[in-house]
């Protein structure tokens, strides 16, 4: 499991949805629900017969859909290309069985359409508009960036803008790699992530400009490689980034000398780090290890003591000031 992401669009649930790499058998869409009454994960599962999911993205504005990038063999050569997905009505608003690894169970996604990259090469992430209607999307192919449109009830992705990336010689591209569009999306025209053994980050002069300021950079975040990072939605200055030197570092941008919590759950590559949008002391990793895991970071979240004052407690409190209310 490389690839992952939290259902945003579901309000009522804890829901991650996690894509699967193998070369021998069918792939699979892991629909994973956290129930936090009895404090078990369940699980559905979804072929994804076209190839290897590299990388995972759902809608904020539908919970039945989703995109992929994956791997395609086409005349002796892979490429990795991308689409939008419907996932069966009955699993929109998740299942409280049981946990089964049997694929007698497993369903099959609906596709929508196709993100056709042929004149711009290979996908290498897709992500919603963060805010808006499920419509635009943007993606990550080589060096451009695309911008699409989904009409029709998603059924037609029609290309709107393309922008090619040039980043100024300055950021040694010999070592870093635009590894994702994340921040892009979620802090449009403020910050871009670039990461190496480092991670550096760029905020654009313009959207389709080529030339870049650096804000920070995290000199040596991780002994090896940075494989993904992933911004706190819900408190500003925090980010989580992982790598090959299998561990989670959790950083504040106001002070990068040293991360402010570091996890070594994992035994190989983490490849994937997210924050639930709605609870974010829930962190989901993925690994080379085979496992994904879910920790429970309640120091660093933006609820510390893991509780939240209902009207009820406050009621009992008249004593207190408004303020402290």
């Amino acid at each position: 499991a490389r690839a992952l992401t939290p259902q945003t669009a579901e309000t009522d649930a804890i829901r991650f949805l996690v894509g699967t790499q193998s070369l021998r058998y069918d792939n699979q869409i892991h629909i994973i629900d956290f129930d936090d009454e009895n404090n078990i994960i369940n699980k559905n599962v979804l072929l994804h017969q076209v190839g290897e999911i590299w990388h995972i993205s759902t809608s904020p504005a539908d919970k039945g859909v989703l995109a992929t990038c994956y791997n395609k063999t086409s005349d002796s050569k892979v490429m990795t290309c991308a689409a939008v997905w419907r996932m069966p009505k009955e699993l929109e608003s998740g299942s409280h069985e049981s946990p089964d690894d049997s694929s007698s169970n497993t369903q099959t996604l609906e596709l929508l359409c196709h993100l056709d990259n042929t004149a711009h090469g290979n996908m290498a992430c897709v992500m919603w508009e963060p805010m808006g209607d499920g419509k635009k999307i943007i993606s990550l192919a080589d060096n451009n960036i695309l911008l699409w449109d989904l009409q029709e009830s998603s059924a037609k992705a029609s290309l709107l803008l393309t922008a090619g990336i040039s980043l100024n010689c300055s950021l040694a591209m010999g070592t870093l790699g635009l590894r994702v569009l994340r921040g892009l999306c979620k802090f449009p025209g403020k910050q871009i992530p670039v990461s190496g053994v480092q991670l550096a980050f760029y905020r654009p002069f313009n959207f389709f400009n080529v030339f870049y300021r650096q804000i920070y950079c995290i000199e040596n975040a991780h002994g090896q490689l940075v494989r993904d990072l992933d911004f706190n939605p819900n408190k500003q200055y925090y980010l989580a980034s992982c790598g090959d030197d299998c561990k989670v570092k959790f950083w504040d941008t106001r002070n990068v000398t040293e991360p402010v919590k570091t996890l070594e759950e994992h035994s190989h590559w983490v490849w994937n780090v997210r924050y639930n949008h709605s609870h974010d002391q829930l962190i989901l990793t993925g690994s080379s290890d085979s496992r994904v895991i879910l920790s429970n970071m309640v120091s660093i979240s933006s609820e510390p003591f893991g509780h939240m004052v209902d009207d009820d407690e406050l009621s009992d409190q008249e004593d207190q000031h408004q303020e402290e209310k």
